[in-house]
């Protein structure tokens, strides 16, 4: 059941070491700017917080894992100002995902377009269902997942990249995000995923703290310049979405 509230919900609990981070919303489980936020903070807090050792990122329901960010945000944008705060979203969580102390687990039980394929690449271990295909929409309406590429690129190289963000209209499987490196484990159901996801996370949790924390740095060397890198990013996109090329292909999405 997932939620109905405008502005999305996000769930924190920790359990035997274990932090689990469930994040919402109606459309799909998208995100508003505001959620975002929420997300980053969430990262921060359990990043600091010693009851915590591993953290499991997921969404509510049993469809989509994350459709991006908000379309109804996105759509309202008018200016340099606005575009740059809106792309900046995902930046911040990016990087409260790369900064954080714990390692991350991503559980997808569904599809991820957009952002929140970064969101999945920011994981550090990631298991998922058969239905979890992936898809960068965001050349189709003449932007780019600018902010995103490096976290992908991170994970899968130049190449599955350029797969994604030059063929927008397309599905990737789960099992060709699997032979990219960006899925760990894939599973027939829902049910063995979460068996799976329970038996690592709590395994995690057992493991030397300190051990774990040398590790994630391990795993995040070469990226601290991404703060300023993932801003400028979100600038070029916030400077994309006013071009006439986008305003004309955003106008079929309006609302009448």
């Amino acid at each position: 059941m997932t939620t109905d509230r405008s502005q999305g919900s996000l769930y924190t609990h920790i359990e035997n070491g274990v932090a689990h981070i469930e994040f919402g919303h109606p459309s799909s489980n998208a995100f508003p700017t505001v959620l975002l936020e929420r997300l980053s903070a969430a990262f921060d807090k359990l990043s600091a917080d010693e009851n915590a050792n591993v953290i499991v990122l997921k969404s509510e329901g049993e469809k989509a894992f994350c459709a991006g960010a908000s379309f109804d945000e996105l759509l309202a944008i008018n200016n340099l100002e606005e575009g740059k705060a809106f792309f900046s979203g995902f930046a911040g969580v990016i990087n409260a995902m790369r900064r954080c102390k714990k390692p991350i687990i991503g559980r997808i039980q569904g599809k991820t377009v957009g952002g929140g394929v970064g969101l999945i690449a920011a994981c550090d271990y990631v298991m998922a269902t058969e239905a979890a295909s992936i898809k960068l929409s965001e050349i189709s309406i003449g932007i780019g997942p600018f902010v995103i590429a490096p976290a992908i690129e991170r994970k899968t190289g130049v190449g599955a990249l350029a797969e994604l963000s030059l063929n927008p209209t397309e599905w990737k499987t789960a099992w060709w995000a699997k032979e990219k490196g960006l899925y760990a484990k894939v599973f027939d159901s829902l049910k063995e995923l979460d068996r799976e996801v329970t038996h690592l996370s709590t395994q995690l949790a057992s493991y030397n703290p300190q051990a774990l924390l040398a590790m994630k740095q391990a795993l995040w060397e070469g990226t601290d310049h991404w703060d300023e890198l993932l801003n400028e990013r979100a600038a070029i996109s916030g400077e994309l979405v006013l071009s006439d090329f986008t305003k004309k292909a955003l106008e079929k999405f309006r609302k009448a």
